[in-house]
């Protein structure tokens, strides 16, 4: 029989502030195990929102930069986690194209230097490296659904700087034994993080609205990708975690697959007011990825972790989001 693993006391989520990070931290906060949540942001972070309003007073967030090694060992030794969730990235795939350095200096030398001050601390947290199936590229129609065993091939400097996070913790779970776990998250619908085509475009519907906009503009509608609500998202990196393997790397999707084009029209015949559409060159990439459809059997298998919410539900909820957040601004 395996030994059961310790009881996960805390948890630190590095970019706790954000869209994805701040989902997790309400996930965690409410477990019945009461773990203690602790995250990482940065003094200059560029997080307008209060993402964390729901749990401010469940976590407690401390001052760092990932690209800082003094303030990231200070922390680590502060907090001593039980568990680290390594979220924090550059993550606008088209602004990777403008500002490619940027981004692949903040999100290689941020993870490398969580790993080392995570194996310089002495601590031996359970870790996972969260990351993306952009790392795949554009994949051939005949290697659809993807595994983890498809070829690496990126598309962008974002796409660049996930593969060597990935690579990165296999490095260091081979190299020092640290148990790591890589997770590839497929696109999610979340309503914190404007650059995502599907939130995007339910904010300007709610904007058109509400009369702040005249038109929604657009970029490549061509594109096809397998959604999940961003709770079930996050709900699924607690269960990785928790019961994946170390040292194994594990598609993480949902069920929904779909055209960029067609999810535009669903959210059209759901808006209260005929809206005008555009295609804004602006929006395009240079290049692009245009099929994302998971294969999540070895997840599920590893983990017996399935998505709970449905797709209409995950849709309602965005744009109630957004109606409601337009909704203030103009009443402000």
């Amino acid at each position: 029989m395996k030994n059961k693993r310790p009881a996960v006391k805390k948890a630190l989520i590095t970019g706790i502030t954000g869209s994805g990070g701040s989902y997790l931290a309400e996930h965690i906060a409410s477990l019945p195990e009461g773990v203690e949540v602790h995250g990482i942001a940065r003094w200059h972070s560029t997080t307008a929102a209060d993402n964390l309003a729901q749990v401010r007073d469940k976590v407690k967030v401390h001052e760092c930069d990932l690209c800082d090694l003094s303030s990231v060992l200070t922390v680590l030794r502060e907090v001593r986690p039980d568990a680290v969730f390594h979220i924090a990235s550059h993550a606008n795939v088209r602004a990777s194209f403008t500002t490619p350095l940027a981004v692949l200096q903040n999100n290689i030398m941020g993870t490398a230097d969580l790993l080392e001050g995570i194996r310089l601390a002495g601590l031996d947290p359970l870790v996972q490296i969260c990351s993306t199936s952009e790392v795949y590229g554009q994949v051939r129609p005949e290697e659809v659904p993807i595994t983890e065993e498809n070829p690496m091939r990126p598309s962008s400097p974002y796409a660049v700087s996930k593969v060597a996070q990935d690579l990165l913790g296999l490095t260091y779970f081979r190299s020092y034994g640290m148990r790591i776990v890589r997770t590839r998250m497929f696109a999610y619908i979340n309503p914190r993080r404007t650059d995502l085509f599907a939130t995007s475009f339910a904010r300007q519907i709610a904007r058109i609205e509400a009369g702040l906009q005249g038109e929604l503009v657009h970029g490549n509608l061509d594109s096809i990708r397998t959604l999940i609500d961003v709770r079930d998202a996050m709900e699924s990196y607690w269960a990785a975690t928790m019961k994946g393997k170390s040292g194994e790397a594990y598609n993480i999707g949902g069920s929904k697959t779909i055209s960029v084009g067609d999810f535009l029209k669903l959210l059209l015949r759901k808006s209260t007011v005929k809206v005008r559409t555009r295609q804004d060159p602006a929006l395009l990439r240079p290049a692009d990825v245009t099929l994302q459809i998971p294969s999540v059997k070895k997840f599920e298998k590893a983990t017996g972790w399935k998505p709970r919410r449905s797709f209409e539900d995950s849709v309602d909820m965005l744009l109630a989001h957004w109606r409601e957040r337009t909704r203030r601004e103009t009443a402000a």
